[in-house]
């Protein structure tokens, strides 16, 4: 059908949209500073599958979502019986920096739609200009401020650059450029980028636990990878790294390794989630970088195409780019293009697709409108005709699919004459109408043709699509018909009407297309197409084929274990995701690790592996993938957990200790060779002479490396083996070489005396005494003990006595347990004796006889006598001290002094000293000490009088001798002097008679007071 003039314009009460999303969309608002003030967009909902996804934003990058609080709350609805979503974005106690422009974008799987509003705060500026210039900071109580999001950094300058410096362009461009600079760089995330930016230091502190830090940026292509390296100062440090703020754990993709003094980080396959802030923890200090993941450039795979519309018409540009959801930019004559007040433009996304949208064009809308990705430019151009007038000419063209089919014109529905003013022309497969002087009249060619199905692969065996699974499929069928044919999908019968979902159908005038949205296994099988008009009908039948990676196989199976190797066996995967297996893929690791190690670089055809290179004693773990030309599978459920480890070597030293009539007792060291696998236990054997025929001599392993075999037959010779058992299985044997004949033998008695034992035991009093003496002798020797050649009673020391040894035992030793022992060992007339010297020490008692050999100036001899009692040790020497009267403080003179007199010297003359003597012996110093007396205080008088404290006279006391000088004697100084002493224990005096016949007189009179006045 072809429309050649429009009829007269109708101009509806509300536009309708055939692409979009929104039934209602939020309009420009107006509010007074500290009101209220509430957008609503509702979203039609009948045709999606799940609830869409709502964003709302300032300007073109702030996401208001992490804003809600105090100033903003977001709030959404559904109606069920008119299916619709209800989305609002409510303000409260709007201030001045809220005003300028906002955004709400709605998105659900494919289809995409936004809308522009503006709000007006009081008429103020469009804070679009205070967000770029503000310079406040963010406000953490939920306040909505915008202000400081992209704030401007000094220029301070960081040590590193990235590859391609973004960072730094960033520090250095103006606020206004921020967006040019995103979209030239593929920066998704720039204000992101920004809060980062100003996180990064000016200048790295000299640190302690890195020798060298983080770089303060890297930047990677998407998909690459990228290893972020410290050096650390402990080689041995542990380190963790983080990743805005959270622990990285180990995985695939990313991999720790520790080399020396470097910690690196492997981050595999970047993408955009990679884009974020990374830490490296040694301790308490960290090294901080930040990670910028560049996108690819995007690419115009199909470029705009040219039009021409007429006055009023629908527009729509449309190109296809290579990356779903890519940003791009729009642009008319060399201007960028916005979504306007009026809505004249529109942008759409879908898939690859991008479209813009013209509802009502007019003539000012001709020109070149351009597309542009960081990647791309296309351009195209627009053509708006206005309306045909009355004595104009119009020309109608027709182009039909067969050149010798001729059309039919026709005028309301009656064909069309031609004449002097129609012409009618057919040149090859285009059909022209020319119109002189034409009215305001409809023209429409119409053509009958039976419909047809324009598959490349009609007709071709097997027309089959192969698609991986997954992945989109999207065949365009082409079709042809006059009427325009009715198009039926169906598949086993099922007919497919859906135009939404993971499997639907779009129907178009020339074409339609089959989609399957994430291709699956249960979308295999064979699918019809039916086109039908009044004319005819076609039929087309296409194949599709979902291949995908195979299913994991089942878990491998691990048998023959060695020292450090294993054979690995498996079955192949249940399904090859219909192509053939192309093989396998061997991974191993440690049970307590989270790092697989891959085997094999070349893929393993067969389906057994033998592993090698693995330490002895370490668990370990394995896993399989199967690989077809699609590509890996899943990983294989893990192995049974298995150890490598071999048997242990033979036991070494095997001898016999002892034979009897019915039992033979043996020994043996362990092997020499354990294993990591360790030791279970022995398995003790024997075998008759002349037999072949093994019998075991204990029931199950014995841990010990001594056993005894009981209930022999007597007379019988036996060999006898020993064999070491752990997880790996049994050694070697150790045998006896030579056969044991089982038949008890007469052994002389003997004493094995310890070395310690063959001179004096030295014991303290209240010590424990517990002597084992081993002997030998069979059979079991009579055993005796004797002290200086009496019996030894029983109560008083312990006996007990075995087939080995005997013990002496004594709880508490004491002083009388001293002397000489004797232990005798008796088989029939054979014996053997031993003596074993035991002393008990005590401490001694103090010294005697104490006293006071000599006073003079500044020292005091002393002497004693030995103590009593040496505590049954020698004397080892004696410690003297020394206190003041005054403090009775005791302070030690002489340690380990030998001898039993002493002289003690800087004494301070006038104060009085008190001296005590303690004895030493091994024990120690004795428990108390043989103290001095108090020194006898002299008093003399004359005719009772006391002369003290005359001048006239001095008192001297040396070496025992007490002298009175008179100075200057006259004939009054005669009479009778008397001298007294007077201590603790009581009082001793003397009186002589002076007669004063010349100048001077001394009066001298030894006094001994050796006796009671020194005591």
């Amino acid at each position: 059908m072809f429309d050649a003039v429009p009829p007269a314009e109708t101009q509806p009460e509300e536009p309708v949209d055939p692409i979009g999303l929104f039934v209602t969309r939020p309009q420009d608002g107006e509010v007074t500073a500290g009101g209220n003030i509430t957008f609503t967009a509702k979203v039609a909902g009948e045709s999606l599958l799940k609830k869409p996804s709502m964003k709302w934003f300032k300007g073109k990058w702030m996401d208001l979502a992490s804003k809600v609080g105090k100033h903003l709350q977001l709030h959404d609805s559904y109606d069920r019986n008119n299916k619709v979503y209800t989305f609002e974005m409510e303000i409260i106690e709007a201030n001045m920096t809220f005003a300028g422009g906002y955004r709400c974008e709605v998105s659900s799987k494919d289809k995409f739609d936004s809308s522009n509003f503006n709000l007006i705060v009081n008429g103020k500026m469009n804070s679009f200009f205070l967000l770029l210039h503000s310079t406040e900071g963010l406000d953490e109580s939920g306040e909505l401020n915008f202000s400081a999001l992209l704030k401007k950094r000094g220029d301070g300058k960081s040590d590193s650059q990235p590859d391609v410096d973004v960072w730094e362009i960033l520090r250095k461009a103006p606020p206004s450029e921020y967006e040019k600079i995103a979209f030239q760089y593929g920066i998704t995330d720039l204000r992101g980028m920004l809060k980062r930016l100003k996180r990064i230091k000016k200048e790295e502190k000299k640190s302690t636990a890195f020798l060298k830090k983080l770089d303060p940026a890297y930047q990677v292509d998407k998909g690459q990878k990228i290893k972020l390296m410290v050096e650390v100062a402990n080689p041995d440090a542990d380190v963790k790294w983080l990743k805005n703020g959270q622990e990285i754990q180990v995985s695939g993709r990313y991999i720790f390794e520790a080399i020396g003094n470097k910690r690196i980080l492997t981050i595999n396959h970047c993408s955009l989630a990679d884009d974020a802030a990374y830490e490296c923890v040694v301790a308490e200090e960290k090294s901080f970088t930040e990670l910028f993941v560049k996108e690819p450039p995007i690419l115009i795979t199909h470029p705009l195409e040219d039009q021409m519309v007429m006055v009023g018409e629908r527009v729509e540009f449309e190109c296809e780019v290579s990356e779903e959801g890519a940003t791009v930019k729009w642009e008319k004559d060399g201007v960028e293009l916005t979504r306007e007040e009026t809505f004249k433009y529109r942008f759409k996304k879908d898939g690859k697709k991008q479209y813009l949208i013209i509802n009502e064009s007019t003539k000012e809308d001709s020109g070149h409108y351009t597309v542009k990705t960081n990647g791309g430019v296309s351009v195209a151009e627009l053509i708006v005709q206005g309306k045909l007038k009355a004595r104009d000419q119009a020309v109608f063209k027709c182009e039909v699919s067969d050149e010798n089919v001729k059309g039919i014109w026709l005028k309301n529905g009656k064909e069309v004459v031609p004449d002097e003013r129609i012409k009618i022309s057919h040149i090859g497969s285009t059909d022209l109408l020319l119109i002189r002087n034409t009215q305001t009249i409809f023209f429409f060619a119409f053509l009958k043709e039976p419909p047809k199905i324009h598959l490349d692969c009609l007709g071709q065996s097997p027309d089959t699509i192969v698609v991986v699974a997954e992945n989109k499929l999207r065949l365009d069928v082409p079709i042809s018909g006059d009427p325009t044919p009715t198009v039926i999908w169906q598949k086993v019968n099922k007919l497919l009407f859906e135009s939404e979902g993971r499997v639907r159908v779009e129907k178009h005038e020339d074409h339609c297309v089959f989609i399957i949205e994430g291709a699956e296994k249960e979308d295999e099988g064979v699918y019809r197409v039916t086109v039908k008009n009044p004319v005819g009908e076609d039929k087309a039948d296409i194949t599709v084929k979902v291949i995908d990676v195979p299913d994991p196989p089942e878990a491998p199976k691990i048998s023959n274990i060695g020292e450090d190797y294993c054979t690995v066996q498996w079955q192949p995967p249940t399904y090859d995701g219909g192509q053939p297996v192309l093989g396998y893929i061997l991974e191993r690791k440690k049970k307590k690790s989270y790092r697989w190690m891959r085997l094999n670089f070349d893929l393993l055809k067969e389906l057994t592996y033998e592993a090698k290179r693995m330490i002895e004693g370490v668990v370990y773990e394995m896993r399989i993938y199967a690989v077809n030309s699609i590509g890996m599978s899943r990983p294989s459920p893990a192995s049974q957990p298995f150890m490598p480890i071999a048997p242990p070597s033979e036991p070494t030293h095997f001898t016999v200790e002892d034979v009897s009539d019915t039992t033979v007792a043996l020994k043996w060291r362990p092997p020499e060779r354990i294993g990591a696998g360790g030791l279970d236990g022995y398995i003790v054997e024997y075998c008759k002479d002349g037999s072949s025929e093994w019998t075991p001599a204990l029931p199950g392993l014995t841990e010990r490396t001594t056993a005894l075999i009981k209930d022999l037959v007597t007379g019988d010779k036996l060999y006898f083996r020993v064999k070491a058992i752990n997880l790996a299985g049994e050694s070697g044997a150790a045998i006896i070489k030579e056969p044991i004949t089982v038949q008890e033998i007469m052994q002389r008695p003997k004493i094995w005396l310890p070395r310690h034992l063959r001179q004096t035991l030295v014991k303290k009093v209240g010590e424990t005494i517990n002597i084992m003496i081993p002997f030998q002798g069979k059979p079991r020797p009579k055993i005796s003990w004797m002290k200086d050649g009496q019996t030894l009673d029983s109560k008083d020391v312990g006996i007990r006595n075995s087939n080995t040894d005997t013990i002496l035992f004594i709880r508490k030793a004491e002083l009388h347990h001293s002397g000489a022992y004797e232990v005798t060992l008796q088989i029939e007339n054979m014996t053997d004796t031993v003596a074993i010297t035991i002393q008990i020490i005590d401490k001694p008692g103090p010294p005697q006889n104490i006293k006071l050999a000599d006073v003079w100036g500044f020292n005091v001899a002393l002497e004693w006598t030995p103590p009593q009692d040496d505590g049954n040790a020698q004397i080892l020497g004696y410690t003297v001290q020394k206190a003041d009267k005054k403090t009775m403080e005791w302070y030690t003179v002489y340690d380990h002094y030998r001898r039993t007199n002493c002289v003690v010297s800087d004494l301070i003359m006038g104060n009085e000293y008190f001296f005590r003597v303690f004895s030493e012996n091994l024990c120690g110093l004795s428990e108390t000490a043989a103290t001095t007396k108090n020194p006898p205080k002299i008093f003399w008088y004359k005719n009772k009088v006391d002369l003290s404290g005359d001048a006239k006279y001095r008192m001297f006391s040396k070496q025992g001798v007490l002298t009175l000088e008179i100075r200057k004697p006259t004939p009054f100084d005669g009479g009778f002097y008397t001298c007294k002493a007077v201590n603790e224990r009581g009082e001793a005096e003397i009186e002589c008679r002076l007669d004063v016949r010349g100048n001077q007189i001394n009066i001298m009179d030894n006094i001994n007071f050796a006796g009671k006045n020194q005591q």
